[in-house]
């Protein structure tokens, strides 16, 4: 199974993750300062930002793309209950 390295950047931490979690899974576990309010990609509470390694993401469904553009964020802004980790590097921090 592919895995993916990822940096949370508000409390320098980087941890390893199996391909197909999404980040707010892997922030919960670090203790990072990604918020989040229904982890069903509706409310937009955890819009983040990819700052290196958005091409290790899934891309964002019909539902997460209405919520950024909703939200105005910015071009490498995710929500972070919708975004899984496909392998690589990936670096990211609470907007």
């Amino acid at each position: 199974m592919a895995k993916a390295s990822i940096t949370f950047e508000d409390i320098n931490v980087t941890v390893n993750a199996p391909a197909g979690t999404r980040l707010i899974e892997n922030s919960e576990k670090v203790g990072s300062g990604i918020t989040y309010g229904c982890r069903e990609g509706d409310c937009g509470t955890c819009i983040t930002k990819v700052t290196a390694g958005w091409n290790n993401l899934s891309e964002p469904s019909v539902l997460e793309d209405k919520i950024l553009r909703e939200n105005m964020a910015g071009k490498h802004n995710r929500l972070a209950c919708q975004a899984q980790v496909l392998g690589g590097e990936i670096s990211v921090k609470p907007v």
